[in-house]
């Protein structure tokens, strides 16, 4: 697709890129808007979603309702705390094991996966000063 440049949609992709936190459209929105004062919350999401129609970032749905959007659009996991919404990259290799597990039961074909991993993070069990049933030796 040729796309016409844009001031604010490059600032989106800059913002996109130096985080690690998978931000929100709101987030975004927020931060681009102290270079962009003009820009609405609408603009933010079209150039949002158009950066992720076109493969540019990826568009993160993990259950809560919200999406979240990740400027690494390489193959890899996320965890999703279940307490505070955060979602990060889990650094881990990529297993193809399960895609193939998967067409070789299946009729169609498979283009890809997602997987999300979820739990607490750190931060979360910290907070709440209780540790999971793994760190007490108790089973899943």
């Amino acid at each position: 697709m040729n796309l016409k440049r844009s001031k604010q949609r490059d600032s989106i992709k800059e913002f996109l890129a130096s985080r690690k936190d998978h931000p929100t459209a709101d987030i975004v929105y927020m931060n681009v808007r102290q270079s962009f004062p003009n820009i609405s919350l609408g603009t933010v999401y079209r150039n949002l979603t158009l950066l992720a129609d076109i493969g540019e970032i990826t568009r993160l749905r993990v259950g809560d309702g919200i999406d979240h959007f990740d400027y690494d659009t390489s193959p890899h996991y996320h965890f999703v705390c279940s307490m505070c919404g955060s979602v990060s990259d889990l650094n881990l290799p990529v297993s193809s094991k399960m895609t193939e597990a998967a067409k070789e039961g299946f009729e169609g074909e498979i283009e890809g996966q997602v997987t999300y991993f979820y739990g607490r993070c750190n931060k979360c069990i910290q907070k709440s000063g209780c540790q999971s049933a793994l760190q007490h030796g108790l089973p899943d």
